[in-house]
């Protein structure tokens, strides 16, 4: 089972997050970060490497590693871009680093749709709608939104821009204030983040677990690295947890950098 010590294994667990945060990104990083807590390791390595993704997603994997905080050391690292999202995850960490030039921040919430209303009527395609309520064809793509869906999705995107920044501010330990001075969607660099107290320390990512092995009391020549994937281990178990078509059914919300 690895190297272990009094129950323990002496050894930094490593969870990736590449790419586009989704249902299945999330079932596999939950699953990992289930693995680690449940085996105890004493340190654990975030590696993020993304753009962003969907708001419910970044939050649940937000929330797991911060729970794993009171039993496990973790220090998160930013790769080639950890944005919008990608920052949402890595506040579950309490000890963060980034490259100096790691592309982060797009802090903050878009909701895209398309108006095709114009092409639909040259090539001569219209829509009968029948609908249990006045919203049910919200951003449909067919016409223009009204005043009123304008209003309701406008809410929606600022209560969860709110849910964003006091999730930065709180983790951070920063003024609200001082978040929205830069949580207006714009990109930094890392060394940027730094100066604004988005990140504690600027690195590698070999920087950053050997920090992780200095919180948890490891020695940093010695200690190895044990990814844990999360996924399942049989080909029709890791078929059988794909993201179905219906998970994405809906309107989505995005914490994403474009």
């Amino acid at each position: 089972m690895g190297w272990r010590w009094w129950g323990r294994p002496r050894c930094v667990a490593k969870v990736e997050i590449n790419g586009v945060i989704n249902g299945a990104m999330r079932k596999r990083v939950l699953n990992a970060l289930k693995i680690v807590k449940t085996r105890k390791y004493p340190a654990l390595l975030v590696r993020i490497d993304s753009p962003g993704g969907t708001v419910g997603d970044s939050q649940e994997i937000y929330s797991a590693l911060r729970d794993l905080q009171s039993q496990t050391h973790i220090v998160a690292s930013f790769g080639n871009i950890a944005a919008s999202g990608g920052v949402y995850i890595g506040m579950g960490a309490p000890h963060i680093m980034a490259n100096p030039g790691t592309v982060t921040g797009s802090i903050g919430v878009i909701l895209r749709g398309n108006n095709l209303e114009a092409l639909l009527k040259k090539i001569g395609v219209s829509f009968k709608v029948v609908k249990s309520g006045p919203y049910k064809d919200i951003l449909a793509f067919d016409r223009e939104l009204t005043p009123a869906e304008q209003q309701i999705l406008q809410q929606l995107i600022d209560v969860s821009y709110q849910q964003f920044v006091t999730t930065v501010a709180t983790a951070r330990r920063l003024p609200i204030e001082q978040v929205q001075a830069f949580a207006d969607g714009r990109i930094f660099t890392g060394e940027q983040a730094r100066d604004l107290g988005v990140v504690d320390r600027l690195g590698t990512e070999e920087d950053a677990r050997r920090w992780a092995c200095e919180l948890a009391g490891l020695d940093p020549e010695r200690t190895p690295v044990r990814t844990i994937t999360g996924r399942p281990r049989s080909p029709l178990a890791r078929l059988s947890n794909q993201a179905l078509p219906w998970e994405y059914a809906g309107i989505p919300l995005w914490l994403y950098s474009p």
